[in-house]
């Protein structure tokens, strides 16, 4: 069977792994001229398998105003005479409950530990350079309100297997003596020992070399434009460089999926959500970078170690598909940089700029398998929000089981 995955971020590359592992000729068509050059390459870099809280969440009411209106909000709305983005903000503030909720963090942790093994498989079997690191996450609130309702999350966790703990601002700066600095500004942490780090693009790029080897086809730099439909059945993508034929398609091109599937008239529930993030050096000086990956809940700034690194990622707009970046933003990652962690970068002027477009679905959901009125043999691998690389594997598992049977 041949399969053409569109898409060669880390979704569309970890389905063409699994794919090829199992036997099926692959070929794998991106725009970009490198895997990982959207959404992937620059992220967070947190691969959180146990602490899933998807951002439609019944709290968001009470922050709406303020993460509309402040100027220092980590939130932004630029509206558009676009009708996809007022339908999925309506959709996204509809699924903004309990109910809704809790439901979708069942379904994300039930798949992110189907990812976790599947990722970890494949790391032991390729031996990938990429700053792997299982030194756990804390997630920092800055008031007691905060801390609660984190407490109540970590219980919901807590019945679908997460092993986490509600910790004081003291027991934070022990497991993360970085943290000495900033533990007044703590109210409380909830602490998971299991979470992981690691460098995306160098998995992308990994990824690749592995596949590459074994026979998988790239066709990068190339942008796929539409379909060749018959009988129900795609024939072929057609793309900038020519049609591409194959047996079955996968659709996994992050936030472009959307429009791709609109041209064979499907509406897909996917915007982008427009994120940033600066890399720096790390300081050499012990105890002044952070080893742990941490996030402040009340900044929305996750930090990740890689190697001598520090990823600080965050920020949600939904601003279209507009790639720029605001110098505000870069300031804001640098300041959260020197707020938490004062001595961690061995420099705060070489930041390394990264703006990418997370895949979202207003559950926070990603949208897998056949679509109730699309073709027959294209399957949907999209969605995954700020979770792509913690959900990849898991995701690309139930796609070529789908393709198997």
């Amino acid at each position: 069977m041949h399969v053409c995955v569109m898409g060669a971020g880390i979704v569309g590359l970890a389905t063409a792994y699994e794919l090829q592992r199992l036997g099926m000729r692959v070929t794998v068509v991106d725009q970009a001229h490198q895997p990982g050059a959207g959404a992937s390459g620059g992220n967070g870099a947190q691969l959180s398998y146990s602490y899933v809280q998807p951002l439609a969440d019944a709290g968001i009411w009470a922050q709406l105003p303020q993460l509309l209106l402040s100027p220092d909000s980590p939130l932004k709305l630029r509206p558009q005479w676009d009708p996809h983005q007022w339908r999925w903000g309506l959709d996204f503030l509809r699924a903004c409950n309990r109910r809704t909720s809790e439901r979708s963090t069942g379904a994300l942790l039930a798949l992110a530990a189907r990812s976790r093994a599947g990722f970890e498989r494949m790391l032991a079997a390729e031996q990938l350079d990429c700053d792997f690191a299982r030194t756990g996450k804390l997630v920092l609130y800055a008031t007691p309100a905060a801390f609660d309702a984190a407490r109540r999350q970590m219980e919901l966790q807590r019945a679908w297997g997460s092993e986490q703990e509600a910790i004081s601002a003291q027991r934070c700066v022990e497991i993360e003596p970085a943290l000495a600095h900033y533990a007044r500004h703590v109210a409380g942490a909830i602490h998971t020992p299991s979470e992981c780090a690691a460098d995306c693009q160098k998995v992308c790029d990994g990824l690749r070399a592995v596949l590459e080897a074994r026979g998988v086809r790239f066709v990068l730099g190339t942008q796929a434009t539409g379909f060749a439909v018959a009988a129900e059945r795609i024939a072929a993508v057609q793309t900038s460089a020519g049609a591409i034929e194959a047996d079955r398609f996968v659709l996994a091109l992050g936030s472009a999926s959307h429009a791709l599937a609109r041209t064979l008239g499907l509406s897909l529930p996917v915007y982008p959500l427009k994120g940033y993030s600066i890399t720096l050096d790390a300081a050499s000086t012990p105890g002044a970078a952070p080893r742990v990956s941490v996030t402040d809940a009340a900044r929305k700034v996750v930090f990740a170690r890689l190697g001598e690194r520090v990823r600080v990622a965050g920020m949600a707009e939904l601003v279209g598909h507009d790639l720029r970046i605001p110098q505000a933003r870069i300031d804001s990652l640098r300041e959260a940089m020197r707020a938490v962690f004062p001595r961690g970068a061995s420099a705060l002027h070489d930041l390394r700029p990264w703006a990418g477009l997370r895949p979202a679905t207003p559950t926070g959901l990603p949208v897998v398998g056949r679509h109730a009125r699309g073709p027959r043999n294209l399957l949907l691998n999209t969605g995954h929000g700020a979770l792509g690389f913690t959900l990849a594997f898991g995701t690309a598992a139930a796609v070529a089981g789908m393709l198997a049977d």
